[in-house]
């Protein structure tokens, strides 16, 4: 039996700033699903399922979470999913909710991704002691620095990569009215000039904490006959995972990440992702990471992934734009971050993105990663449905 395709016919989020007071978890999360609801013109009675992710509960102190929630994601009386796989988690979510179309166990699902950042300290929750092993103290940043400063000595990439993807990002969020940062000030010798915080990634090269929400709408073939703006079809989707540490593990390019990319490429068809995909969301949490992972998802050769950013290919008007939405550098509710990655690539192909829309895409990438990059999960969306 074939599969059923999947598409996107709902797309909500919440703005997403630095503290939330305004609402509680269940508003938060409330105001996305009605965003996506109202995109698809579908009500609660619509939903035949809930699959919702987040990150490590510890960040807010709230165990399992989604328990609580039921009520305002209209999930009482039906079928509850959760999800974790660390920041990659959004996008692990949205794949979950598009298996159970997929395999026809539903019609209509309603996913969702959030975190409440301003409850927590995801920095220090982020600082774990580890047994046995020399204790970070610094967060992600601290993790993820040496991987960076690894891949400048292997491809040779001039210290300013960097700041040339951060201020890339920040000007693209400037017309993403849902971004948590709008510097309408930034300069690119702001960014090079801001405090190191973990050499070589300064403070402007960094994501923010953010409180947000994402949510969509996933359908089937009729679901999307029905639907009052144009889907996005999905083409393909994986997750990939590996461990944290082993011996031989490629930090600067996992190989789950391209283990994962290989194998949504071949459920979607594409041979020559440069040339193919018109737009890519990529989970960029350290401004490093674009190049790095324009390699790893095999836009570019090895070494040569900086090349591309430093040559403006990864601008929103470039030949491959990279986070037109301004990305995981502009907002960051951890929970969510990957789902985003997964609906902006779903709305470039709907023509629906606004003042981010790419001219002309109409096949997208969404990628998310998390853990020590072992966690990975990548979809491909067209405008078009996928060959049956």
């Amino acid at each position: 039996m074939t599969k059923e395709p999947v598409a996107v016919v709902g797309i909500g989020q919440t703005k997403h700033t630095a503290a939330r007071r305004d609402v509680s978890i269940a508003g938060l999360v409330r105001e996305a699903a009605v965003r996506a609801l109202d995109d698809a013109q579908l009500g609660w009675a619509d939903i035949d399922a809930v699959v919702i992710g987040k990150a490590p509960d510890f960040f807010e102190g709230v165990m399992m979470p989604e328990l609580y929630l039921a009520d305002a994601l209209g999930a009482v009386g039906k079928p509850m999913l959760r999800v974790h796989t660390a920041g990659s988690v959004g996008g692990s979510t949205a794949l979950v909710a598009s298996g159970l179309i997929a395999a026809r166990v539903h019609r209509t699902v309603l996913t969702l991704a959030f975190e409440k950042q301003s409850e927590s300290n995801a920095m220090w929750g982020l600082s774990l002691p580890i047994p046995f092993q020399q204790p970070l103290l610094a967060g992600a940043g601290g993790f993820f620095a040496p991987h960076v400063r690894a891949y400048m000595r292997r491809t040779g990439a001039p210290s300013g990569i960097g700041a040339l993807v951060a201020y890339k990002d920040r000007r693209n969020a400037l017309r993403n009215p849902y971004a948590h940062l709008h510097e309408h000030d930034l300069t690119l010798e702001r960014v090079r000039s801001s405090p190191m915080l973990w050499d070589p990634i300064r403070y402007s090269e960094t994501c923010p904490s953010s409180d947000g929400a994402c949510a969509m709408v996933l359908t089937d073939r009729a679901g999307a006959d029905r639907a009052p703006y144009p889907p996005a079809w999905m083409h393909g989707g994986a997750m990939r995972s590996e461990p944290t540490l082993f011996a031989g593990k490629d930090f600067v390019s996992p190989r789950a990440g391209r283990d994962c990319a290989a194998d949504v490429y071949r459920q979607a068809g594409i041979t020559d992702p440069r040339r193919e995909i018109d737009a890519v969301e990529m989970y960029v949490p350290f401004s490093w990471y674009e190049p790095m992972w324009l390699e790893n998802l095999g836009f570019a050769d090895e070494g040569a992934g900086w090349k591309l950013t430093e040559s403006g290919v990864t601008e929103i008007d470039g030949e491959l734009p990279v986070n037109p939405s301004g990305g995981v550098l502009s907002t960051n509710p951890i929970g969510a971050s990957g789902m985003l990655r997964f609906a902006e690539a779903a709305l470039q192909v709907r023509g629906r993105a606004g003042e981010h829309q790419v001219d002309g895409a109409r096949k997208a990438l969404g990628h998310a990663y998390g853990g020590g990059s072992q966690f990975f999960s990548m979809w491909v969306v067209a405008d078009t449905p996928p060959e049956s």
